[in-house]
């Protein structure tokens, strides 16, 4: 039912977008999905983007959605220089059929250094995938670490940046949300309808981004993430609501949490299943 549901909102989506003049098919989109980190705050011996869910990579398996997604034309992977040496995301490549896989670079020092080596990757000459990679208009900014991604989420957020030119995947809060002061009292409350925990992916037109990564380059400006980057250059981003699934392995628990959550998902997916297959049969015997 949920899958069925997704799909029926892609098609109001593209009939709306139709009727505003928009494109349906998004512009040509590059996904650039950041795998350069040590994972500092999971601990362990595993980087976070090697744990595996359902025997798959967590990388892997954000590979393989945005592969998936019908709005992403290429990807660009940015890694730890050592595994770029070690031959693994060729590996993926051609394990997990990932075709839209075009280029694997060495990340930088953080996260933002990191992407921005993606983006310079997109526009180099010399990049193995610069015949496909000369053609992105859009840039999708995703995390390796959240393998619950799915094509559908990314096929949303594309759409709406596609007509707002930023987009961001996101969920509602739903706790009680406090503001500490120094001393670690509470300082205030928020007005929980107001806040959003932003995911990804975090979709841009090309020219925005490179403007607002070169902007926080110039000026020392260190953000929370690529969304903060745009509203810092003045651009509002769209929030797009994705589900509370798409977590992000960042603690121990975390994967423990997300093997939960994928078979949640799975049980959902073949419920939804069932009763569309019943819902045929019914049709079928009524005829």
């Amino acid at each position: 039912m949920e899958k069925n549901s997704r799909k029926l909102l892609r098609g109001i989506a593209a009939a709306m977008r139709e009727a505003s003049g928009s494109p349906k098919k998004n512009r040509f989109t590059t996904a650039v999905i950041v795998a350069a980190g040590r994972s500092e705050r999971m601990g362990g011996n595993i980087p976070k983007q090697f744990i595996t869910l359902d025997g798959i990579p967590a990388a892997a398996a954000s590979l393989r959605a945005y592969n998936e997604s019908a709005y992403i034309d290429a990807i660009v992977a940015v890694v730890r220089p050592e595994d770029v040496e070690s031959g693994i995301y060729a590996e993926f490549r051609e394990k997990f059929a990932l075709g839209k896989l075009v280029s694997v670079v060495p990340g930088g020092s953080t996260r933002q250094e990191s992407v921005l080596r993606g983006i310079e990757e997109i526009a180099s000459p010399s990049s193995p995938g610069a015949s496909v990679l000369k053609k992105t208009e859009y840039v999708a900014i995703a995390d390796a670490a959240r393998p619950l991604t799915t094509p559908e989420d990314i096929d949303r957020v594309c759409i709406a940046a596609c007509r707002f030119e930023a987009a961001t995947a996101a969920c509602p809060a739903v706790d009680s949300v406090k503001v500490a002061d120094s001393h670690g009292f509470i300082d205030s409350s928020v007005d929980r309808k107001t806040v959003w925990l932003a995911a990804t992916p975090q979709v841009f037109s090309l020219p925005l981004y490179r403007a607002a990564a070169y902007s926080a380059l110039d000026e020392g400006f260190e953000g929370s993430d690529d969304n903060e980057l745009v509203e810092h250059i003045g651009h509002a981003v769209k929030i797009v609501e994705c589900g509370r699934y798409n977590i992000k392995l960042t603690r121990p628990e975390d994967p423990y949490v997300a093997e939960a959550l994928s078979g949640y998902l799975k049980k959902k997916s073949a419920e939804g299943f069932e009763q569309s297959r019943a819902a045929r049969d019914n049709k079928d015997t009524t005829r």
